[in-house]
């Protein structure tokens, strides 16, 4: 089945052959062209219909469509690279501006809470003195 110098098998075009199906015999396409091996082995081909001579060829995307596919692309990969990179260099930085507004804000909170206790004990002495 395998040629001799360990390449495919005979009649299995390469990469670098080109095969044209028009001038050539027609690849078999039913069980029975196949031979029993092949329905034995895909047992889809047994259900499979004849495929058609020809078959559309799909068209190839313009330049200008594939730059705008690339570009899509690059720049989908961007944004995430550059959202990522952002996440990593100001996690440490809002990390410490965080903690420095939690630091400033309980001084705040403790000095006001000082000057309110003052207050209260002033005023509660200066009632009870009036007494």
């Amino acid at each position: 089945m395998n040629s001799p110098t360990g390449g495919p098998p005979q009649g299995v075009p390469t990469l670098t052959e080109v095969v044209d199906w028009h001038d050539s015999a027609a690849p078999p396409s039913t069980p029975s062209e196949l031979g029993d091996e092949a329905a034995i082995a895909d047992p889809a081909l047994m259900a499979a219909p004849a495929a058609p001579a020809e078959l559309p060829l799909a068209s190839l995307p313009t330049e200008a469509e594939l730059t705008e596919q690339v570009l899509m692309q690059v720049q989908r990969q961007l944004d995430l690279m550059i959202e990522y990179r952002m996440r990593e260099a100001l996690a440490p930085l809002l990390a410490r501006a965080t903690d420095g507004l939690v630091r400033e804000a309980r001084n705040e909170l403790a000095s006001t809470l000082r000057d309110v206790v003052t207050r209260a004990v002033a005023q509660e002495l200066t009632r009870h003195r009036n007494r």
